[in-house]
């Protein structure tokens, strides 16, 4: 089979930084210490007014286009949640800010956690299918947008910022090995914006905001996330599709060299790699500054094992994305 990797990573943050003491200032009821040791957060970029999942993508493809000319770029495949506009996709606006050529694909996913893994296997689908050589993967979101200020639970744990990747049939380098993709839509609700869409347009009711059992203030309009629901959903599903896609490649969680989870939070990669008995320093977090970045927390944590030099040739990586959907996706990846 043809052999396709990952030619280039680069990630944007925005400059605006909320450190943990920010959010204690302002909300001096919030026991910061205690949500610090759960999530694994300590700081988060936060987009400014006005900027939007779009800017901070364009800043990462520019810096993968320092390294190929913008004309062998065969399409861009834009994953996010938190588009410019509700029409067009954010793929084509990312095509007319980059000066990219008409013969080109363009086209949006919405997928969250698990946006990343979904999105490689769509652009190596793609690139086996002969429509190109080169696509731009893009991962961004800003889901502060999505937050209410009241949210305790939400807001310690999420940052803005945007991943391009650049999946490309002239390299071997990070090749795609396999991939397992699952979901499970029985569960959507366990994580979900409840209106502001065609089923639950917004208006006065959905604006309302309400505190929950634990004090959590949020409307209808803003993201409703069932932690405990959701962690459930991890800790049941995650081994299960691990184990099926190191069993159809004859492999043990012994001869996977590094293990790059979803970012999601401290807790939760502290289970995940309980349950699954990984080794320790087998695998890599880059949490404490950036939070759980959505499907851009994969790329930017790859980029930066790279730069670390955690990805030594010959390697073999293992990445798994989970979240809403609830979906969850997991792929091989050889150094």
């Amino acid at each position: 089979m043809q052999v396709i990797g990952i030619e280039a990573l680069a990630h944007s943050l925005p400059t605006t930084v909320v450190t943990n003491a920010d959010l204690a200032a302002e909300n001096p009821a919030w026991r910061m210490d205690q949500v610090a040791a759960k999530s694994g957060v300590k700081s988060r970029h936060i987009a400014a007014l006005g900027e939007t999942t779009l800017d901070l993508a364009f800043l990462a493809c520019q810096e993968v286009l320092q390294k190929v000319p913008k004309e062998e770029i065969d399409g861009i495949v834009f994953c996010t949640q938190t588009p410019d506009f509700v029409m067009p996709s954010n793929a084509f606006l990312l095509q007319e800010k980059l000066g990219l050529g008409d013969r080109i694909l363009a086209f949006d996913i919405n997928l969250a956690c698990s946006g990343f893994v979904y999105g490689l296997a769509i652009c190596r689908g793609l690139i086996l299918g002969g429509q190109g050589e080169r696509l731009l993967l893009v991962n961004g979101d800003t889901y502060s947008r999505l937050i209410n200020p009241g949210d305790r639970s939400a807001r310690v744990l999420f940052g803005d910022g945007a991943a391009a990747t650049l999946v490309s049939a002239r390299t071997d380098r990070l090749k795609l090995m396999d991939f397992e993709l699952w979901s499970s839509g029985r569960n959507w609700r366990k994580f979900c914006v409840p209106a502001g869409g065609c089923r639950e347009p917004k208006d006065a009711n959905s604006a309302r905001v309400e505190v929950d059992d634990s004090g959590n203030l949020r409307s209808r309009e803003d993201i409703h996330m069932d932690g405990l629901g959701v962690w459930s959903f991890i800790s049941t599903i995650m081994p299960k599709q691990i184990e099926a896609i190191l069993s159809r490649n004859s492999l043990k969680i012994s001869d996977i060299d590094l293990f790059v989870f979803h970012q999601a939070s401290e807790l939760t990669l502290d289970s995940l790699e309980r349950n699954l008995r990984i080794p320790q320093g087998k695998s890599f977090r880059y949490l404490e500054t950036v939070g759980n970045t959505v499907s851009a927390s994969i790329p930017i944590a790859l980029g930066m094992a790279e730069k670390e030099g955690r990805l030594v040739p010959g390697m073999l990586v293992l990445i798994a994305g989970f979240g809403v959907g609830l979906s969850a996706g997991t792929a091989l990846i050889e150094v």
